[in-house]
């Protein structure tokens, strides 16, 4: 089996709706992605023959999805009261809403799915919160 990886980093912040804790707040993160596609074989022939993909593709789709998030405030849709949304809105600030709570965990399962569907034959997706602290998600080989 090959294996490749493809990293990238972004900053942002956010907070966790719901939550007893200092994470309750609005705080920071240099968020660190990791992405790994997987082969059983070798492309045979041509541009990328030894090759499982371009690596110059999937840095760029792995930097592309990273920079959506750059420098952004996530927040999960419905955790923010409308009137204080529209004021951070009209102050011109980057708002990213998601369906998910903005965790780790949750951001390497939709780092993963969205890294599929672009095609690609994904084996894991690992999300650093921090330097020390990540989630890692991947399908199970349930049968």
């Amino acid at each position: 089996m090959y294996i490749l990886k493809a990293e990238h980093s972004f900053d942002s912040a956010h907070f966790l709706a719901n939550y007893e804790g200092k994470c309750s707040n609005i705080h920071g993160h240099r968020w660190r992605v990791i992405i790994e596609v997987q082969s059983e074989n070798l492309i045979d022939g041509g541009q990328l023959d030894g090759m499982v993909i371009d690596f110059g593709d999937l840095k760029k789709d792995v930097r592309a999805l990273a920079d959506s998030y750059d420098h952004a405030f996530i927040i999960q849709k419905g955790t923010m009261r409308k009137e204080t949304l529209e004021c951070i809105i009209e102050d011109g600030f980057k708002i990213v809403e998601v369906e998910f709570r903005p965790t780790a965990e949750n951001f390497a399962a939709f780092f993963f799915k969205t890294m599929e569907e672009k095609g690609y034959n994904v084996k894991r997706a690992t999300v650093y919160e921090t330097p020390t602290n990540s989630a890692t998600y991947e399908k199970s080989e349930v049968k």
